[in-house]
């Protein structure tokens, strides 16, 4: 061993960087956090892939392009529930006969 190591181009972080992915520190209810640790744990795989999996499905499912049938079914969801009128037969109009 040196008796002393130069350290003034070092670089903090991890040795080997990964591509694609970024530690983060957050805040999951417990609930939340034991679900996805209990399917994981039922399904074989880790429950961080679980949550990341959960979030990408959500983001895909907000990209989507609004369609006429997702459109339909946002507005359906939104107005009240109103009873539709009936059809009635076209009347036909009177004609006075002389």
């Amino acid at each position: 061993m040196r008796a002393e190591y130069d350290f003034s181009k070092g670089k903090r972080g991890a040795l080997i960087p990964t591509k694609g992915k970024t530690r983060i520190t957050i805040y999951i209810d417990d609930t939340i956090l034991d679900e996805f640790r209990s399917r994981a744990e039922h399904m074989g795989s880790g429950y961080q892939t679980l949550m990341n999996e959960a979030l990408r499905a959500f983001l895909e499912k907000r990209e989507q392009p609004v369609t006429a049938a997702v459109l339909r079914q946002i507005i359906r969801e939104e107005l009240p529930e109103r009873p539709r009128p009936t059809r009635r037969s076209p009347r036909r109009a009177k004609t006075a006969r002389r």
